[in-house]
């Protein structure tokens, strides 16, 4: 299948937000495909964004380029199209990795005792079992473990990477003004099997606050904040996830 310039093999597999094809010639890797869906509650909000995918694609370059500038290690290989990444193939272990710096959302709702804007030092860092039928519930290490997700030792690593991760992109906003709140990443295996920062991150992936300004959020919240979904909010959002991709354009001229 050719798509652009890109010669793409047999689709793999295809979310809500991506479809990953294989490479015809290298079986080490994909071509991932970000696409203009835009969804929240597990997929019971469910929206097409025309552009979306690029600015994605755009905003997720900028990010795992400045990643592997600071050397961590990622499946990023690079950009091949406006709305194409070409990336390490990875098997990906079903964990949400979340990074937080400031309480807010959905950890509230779990802890009623924190406060909101309450300030974790070193970043909070907390799992989640990917998987939607279950509304993705927090899972403990000991948990990970029994399920034989990933083993003590790659947990303990994607928690130190996490953490890294999130210190690397809170200091490439902050040259911004930009409060990076919380961050969500996921992790794979590469083919020799390193444990490799891999899938997205984009303007889905985090909070960011202008200012520190929980009101002039940039985010996919945003999006979860639309009290109903209408032209005009879309056309909002979009806006929004243009700034953002403008914005990290810098992390690239800066890194």
């Amino acid at each position: 299948m050719a798509y652009g310039k890109v010669v793409f093999g047999e689709k793999l597999a295809e979310g809500k937000t991506k479809i990953i094809y294989a490479h015809p010639e290298k079986a080490d890797l994909v071509y991932m495909v970000h696409k203009d869906g835009l969804t929240a509650g597990d997929g019971a909000r469910r929206s097409v964004l025309p552009g979306k995918g690029k600015l994605a694609c755009r905003t997720n370059s900028n990010v795992f380029y400045l990643l592997e500038q600071e050397g961590i290690p990622t499946h990023y290989v690079g950009m091949v199209g406006d709305d194409v990444n070409l990336v390490i193939r990875c098997k990906m272990i079903p964990l949400e990795v979340v990074m937080r710096r400031i309480a807010t959302g959905s950890y509230l709702k779990r802890n009623p005792g924190v406060a909101e804007g309450t300030r974790f030092d070193p970043p909070l860092v907390e799992f989640f079992y990917k998987d939607d039928a279950l509304h993705d519930p927090l899972v403990t290490d000991e948990e990970i473990v029994k399920m034989g997700v990933a083993t003590p030792q790659e947990i303990e690593t994607m928690r130190e990477v996490g953490r890294r991760v999130f210190a690397v992109l809170e200091a490439a906003w902050a040259k911004q003004d930009v409060t990076l709140v919380d961050l969500k990443i996921e992790f794979g295996r590469a083919p020799d099997g390193a444990l490799l920062v891999a899938d997205v991150i984009d303007n889905d992936s985090w909070r960011i606050w202008p200012g520190g300004d929980k009101s002039r959020m940039l985010d996919k919240q945003v999006y979860r904040n639309l009290p109903e979904v209408t032209e005009e909010g879309l056309r909002e959002v979009l806006i929004k996830y243009a700034q953002v991709a403008e914005l990290t354009d810098k992390f690239v001229e800066n890194a």
